[in-house]
C-alpha cells in the first residue's frame, strides 16, 4: 500500500492525473493486502478492468491475482518468497536483500517503485525528486534515508533493464492541469467541513471513518474548535446534539455498525430540531461484517435511522472531488432546515487517493442557521417551517424534547397536535430541494443512474455503451433525499432506469419504485468496486443488444 501511494504522489506531483484503490484484511493477526494505483494522461473515472503491471509478494498473491494481468502484461514477483518455472511475462526480484543492500531495509518500496517506473517508462528523476521532498525533514540523518530510497529505486530499474522489460511508455504529463492535489476522499470531506465552519467534531474509533476523526484531530484547530474522541457511538452522536443546541456546527463519523447505535440520537435531533451531521462510511455488513471492504448497503438505514415517522437528508458523494462538496453541503444542509444530515460515503471513496483540481476556500458557498432575536417569542415550533433557532443564552426560550411537543417545545399528547408537528418536520425538506445533478442523452427511453462511489465505473460503461451505438441515458446526483424534483419527473418518465449499485437489496431503485420511477438494480455484493466490462456486459444482457443498438 505504501508503494501504491507513493507511485501515484511522484506522479500526481509531475502533472499526471493518478487514482489509487486499496483493500486489507480487518484481522489483527493479518492477511492479504492490495493495492492499486492507475496513471494516466486523461482524468481517471474508476479502479481499471485489468493490470498492465501485477507485483505480488508471496505466492499467495500470485495465485490470487493473476487473471487480473492483461495480455501483454508483466508480473513482477518477489524471488525470495517463490519462483515460477515459467512464465515468459514475469521477472523476480529479490526485494528484501536489494533494500538491506542500501543501508535501509525498509527501502523495500523504493525497489518495487523503480521496478513499475521502468516497466512503464517513466523516469526515474520523477521519484528521485519525490524522495527528496518527503523525506526531507530536519533530522541529522535525512539524507542518509534519502541516499538509500534513491539507490533502491535505482536496483528496482535496474532488475527490469537487466530483464528487458516493458509495458509501455506513458505519454508527457499534461502541462496544463492547473494546481492540483493528490489526496484522499475522507481527507477532502473533513476538509470540506472545516471550510464550512465545522466548530466540534466527536467522534469514535471505526473503519472505514477513523481517518476522519485523525485528520480533525490535526488540523480542526483554532479559538471555539474542538475535537473529540468519544468512548462510544451514543457519545458521539449525544455530544453533537448538545453541542448543535448550542448554536455550534458538529459533526461525527461512523460506519454502519456506528449509524446503528445513533439511530435513537437522530431521531431526538429530527424531533427537537436541531442542526447536526453524521458522516455514515459504509462497509460490507450487517452486523461486524466486511469492515474492510466496500459496500452501499446503508442507504435505507440513513434515510430511516430511527423508529417513526422520519426520512434524514441524505447526500452521497460519488468521486473523491465531490467529497469536498458532501462536507460543505452537509454542514449547509444542517444548517438550513435545522435538523439531522447524513453524509453517505463508502470505503472505496474513504481509501481513494485521486489527483483533483486544488480547492479554492473563497469559492465555498458557507450556510448558517438564521438564529432567533426573539420574533417569534418561546414559539420555537410555530408554523409549518423552518423559524429563527433560538440560541441558549439569547434570545428567545424553548424545551429542546424529543417528546412530541407544543410549538413551544413543552410535551403535548393530543391527536392534533402530532400530526401538525410530524408535518411540519417533513415540509421543512422541501428547502433542500435544490441540489444540482446530471442529465446526458435525457430523450433516451432507458437511462443509467448510478449513486455514490458507484458513479466512475457507471460512467466509463456508460461512455463505451454511447461509443458502441447504444441509445441510453445517464442520471446522477448525490442528493438522494430530497432528490430534486426536476430529475425526479425526468426519471419518471423513462420505460426503464437502471441502478449501478453495491449491494443485495437494490436499495436505490427501491426508493426511487416508491416514487414512481421504473427502476431495477444491477447490484453487486462482493465488497469490491464494479468493474466497467461486466457493467457494460449486464445492461446489455438486461435490456437486449437489438433494442439498444436503435440509436
Amino acid at each position: 500500500m505504501t508503494a501504491a501511494e507513493g507511485l501515484a504522489q511522484a506522479a500526481g506531483r509531475v502533472g499526471y492525473h493518478v487514482q489509487t484503490y486499496s483493500t486489507y484484511p480487518s484481522q489483527i493477526k493479518g492477511g492479504p493486502t492490495w493495492a492499486q494505483t492507475r496513471i494516466s494522461t486523461n482524468p481517471i473515472q474508476h479502479d481499471g478492468d485489468a493490470l498492465d503491471i501485477l507485483v505480488v509478494l508471496n505466492r499467495e498473491a500470485y495465485e490470487s491475482h493473476v487473471a487480473e494481468l492483461r495480455d501483454g502484461g508483466v508480473l513482477v514477483y518477489n524471488a525470495e518468497d517463490f519462483e515460477l518455472e515459467s512464465n515468459g511475462n514475469a521477472v523476480g526480484i529479490a526485494v528484501d536483500e536489494l533494500a538491506r543492500s542500501t543501508g535501509n531495509p525498509r527501502a523495500a518500496n523504493m525497489v518495487v517503485i523503480g521496478a513499475v517506473a521502468a516497466l512503464g517508462g517513466m523516469p526515474p528523476e520523477y521519484f528521485e525528486d519525490f524522495i527528496r521532498e518527503r523525506f526531507t525533514r530536519g533530522r541529522d540523518n535525512d539524507q542518509q534515508i534519502i541516499d538509500a530510497n534513491i539507490e533502491a529505486l535505482k536496483l528496482g530499474v535496474q532488475e527490469i533493464e537487466r530483464a528487458g522489460f516493458k509495458v509501455s511508455d506513458l505519454d508527457e504529463p499534461p502541462s496544463e492541469n492547473g494546481p492540483r492535489v493528490v489526496i484522499k476522499g475522507n481527507d477532502l470531506l473533513s476538509l470540506g467541513a472545516i471550510t464550512s465552519g465545522l466548530d466540534i467534531f466527536v467522534g469514535y474509533p471505526i473503519s472505514p471513518a477513523t481517518t476522519i476523526l485523525v485528520f480533525m484531530e490535526d488540523h480542526l484547530t483554532g479559538e471555539g474548535k474542538s475535537v473529540v474522541q468519544a468512548s462510544s457511538e451514543i457519545e458521539s452522536i449525544s455530544t453533537i446534539i448538545g453541542a448543535g443546541y448550542a448554536g455550534r456546527k458538529a459533526m461525527t463519523s461512523t460506519a454502519g455498525p456506528g449509524l446503528s447505535l445513533m439511530g435513537e440520537g437522530l431521531g431526538f435531533a429530527w424531533m427537537a430540531e436541531i442542526p447536526c451531521v453524521v458522516v455514515d462510511v459504509q462497509r460490507g455488513g450487517p452486523a461486524t461484517g466486511l469492515p474492510t471492504k466496500t459496500e452501499q448497503s446503508d442507504l435505507l438505514a440513513c434515510l430511516n435511522p430511527g423508529h417513526g415517522d422520519l426520512r434524514l437528508p441524505v447526500i452521497a458523494p460519488g468521486t473523491v472531488e465531490e467529497c469536498w462538496t458532501a462536507g460543505i453541503m452537509g454542514l449547509n444542509w444542517a444548517e438550513r432546515y435545522q435538523g439531522p444530515v447524513i453524509v453517505l460515503s463508502e470505503m472505496q471513496l474513504a481509501e481513494r487517493a485521486q489527483d483533483i483540481p486544488r480547492p479554492d476556500p473563497a469559492t465555498a458557498h458557507v450556510e448558517h442557521r438564521v438564529v432567533s432575536q426573539g420574533e417569534v417569542g418561546n414559539r420555537r415550533y410555530a408554523g409549518d417551517g423552518v423559524t429563527p433557532f433560538p440560541v441558549p443564552g439569547g434570545a428567545g426560550a424553548y424545551v429542546a424534547n424529543a417528546s412530541e411537543h407544543d410549538e413551544q417545545g413543552d410535551t403535548v399528547h393530543q391527536p392534533d397536535t402530532h400530526p401538525t408537528m410530524t408535518a411540519r418536520r417533513f415540509n421543512k425538506l422541501k428547502i433542500l430541494e435544490d441540489g444540482d445533478y446530471e442529465l446526458d442523452n435525457a430523450d433516451s427511453p432507458v437511462a443509467l443512474m448510478p449513486w455514490g462511489g458507484s458513479k466512475g465505473a457507471a460512467r466509463a460503461a456508460y461512455e463505451e455503451l454511447r461509443a458502441a451505438g447504444v441509445d441510453i441515458g445517464w442520471s446522477y446526483t448525490m442528493y438522494l433525499n430530497p432528490l430534486p424534483p426536476p430529475l425526479l419527473e425526468h426519471l419518471r418518465s423513462k420505460e426503464l432506469v437502471l441502478v449501478p449499485e453495491l449491494n443485495y437489496l437494490g436499495q436505490f431503485s427501491s426508493i426511487l419504485r416508491q416514487l414512481g420511477v421504473p427502476a431495477e438494480s444491477l447490484t453487486q455484493f462482493t465488497g469490491l468496486p464494479f468493474k466497467v466490462r461486466d457493467l457494460v456486459g449486464r445492461v446489455q444482457e438486461r435490456c437486449g443488444a437489438g433494442r439498444l443498438a436503435q440509436v
